[in-house]
């Protein structure tokens, strides 16, 4: 837990910020650099298939994975990022818990706005669940906007009367298109990666117009979570969106829902990427990691 990297990793995030708005090619072609310098466990498996409508990408632990699927959502705002730039969470994730990872490569705004991630991540579910697959057996986990739509699938997948998954885990998720968490305000310039104008820029372009106060674009502030499976939510102090996390943690234990909320000192947004230069990363994949392999393996002896 060394101040050093925790410096080390804030320097590398925070950069001038621009005068005026990145286009769309810019954001996603920094990001892929960005993400580039994570580091990939080795020996991982990947190869694509199709799951549902969409190219998902299998990633396979190097040996042979055990009864259990984690459904990966991939972060970027929902307007960048891709299977690929959360190759180190995924891999990581599967190496620490013996299960596969399906990472879904849903569509982008502004391409394809609100609710096409949605559909897409529920269609991805739905045909895991008619290869056969049990939902005692799957977890959804994501990080950022994915990290919202393990929450904002497993609320439509309830609505269209589909079986829940064991558990959830979220990474610094994007919970409230609202923008109305204190940390919004308190946050702002000890979050190295975001503003409120580049928050804004690209949820512009993913909502299209669309009212954030609806449950699947805030379900921080709007969802009822009644009947959803253990969630476990992990979130740096020194992000903005800190309290998307600790306002759905408390909608969650109104509901009902049995609810970790995993909070780091002084470390950014989707943190647990520096895996191998921050501790604190490879701590809290550890206990990410735990949770699930505990989830799953209760759900399959109970089902």
């Amino acid at each position: 837990m060394s101040e050093e990297q925790r410096a080390q990793v804030d320097a590398m995030l925070r950069r001038p910020h621009p005068a005026q708005p990145r286009s769309v090619a810019e954001i996603r072609a920094d990001f892929r650099t960005l993400m580039a310098q994570m580091a990939v466990p080795s020996g991982i498996r990947t190869r694509t298939i199709t799951l549902g409508t969409r190219p998902a990408v299998l990633v396979e632990p190097p040996e042979p994975a055990g009864a259990g699927t984690i459904l990966y959502f991939h972060g970027g705002g929902f307007v960048f990022g891709s299977p690929g730039t959360a190759l180190t969470l995924t891999g990581n994730l599967v190496c620490k818990t013996g299960f596969r990872a399906l990472s879904v490569d849903y569509r982008l705004a502004p391409e394809h706005p609100f609710p096409a991630a949605i559909e897409d991540t529920l269609g991805a579910y739905r045909a895991l669940l008619d290869s056969g697959a049990q939902p005692s057996a799957i977890a959804f986990a994501g990080d950022s906007a994915g990290g919202g739509l393990t929450i904002t699938t497993a609320l439509a997948a309830r609505d269209a009367g589909l079986p829940l998954p064991a558990a959830i885990v979220a990474f610094s998720p994007g919970l409230d298109m609202t923008r109305t968490g204190a940390s919004m305000e308190t946050k702002a310039g000890i979050d190295p990666l975001f503003t409120r104008a580049s928050l804004d820029h690209t949820g512009a372009m993913y909502l299209a117009g669309q009212d954030p106060e609806q449950p699947l674009l805030s379900p921080a502030v709007s969802a009822d979570l009644t009947g959803f499976p253990p969630i476990l939510l992990q979130v740096g102090t020194n992000e903005m969106l800190l309290d998307d996390s600790t306002r759905l943690a408390a909608r969650a234990r109104e509901a009902g829902v049995d609810v970790i909320l995993d909070v780091t000192a002084d470390v950014p947004h989707v943190f647990q990427s520096f895996t191998g230069l921050l501790d604190e990363a490879d701590e809290a994949l550890d206990r990410a990691a735990h949770f699930l392999g505990q989830r799953i393996r209760i759900r399959d002896r109970a089902g």
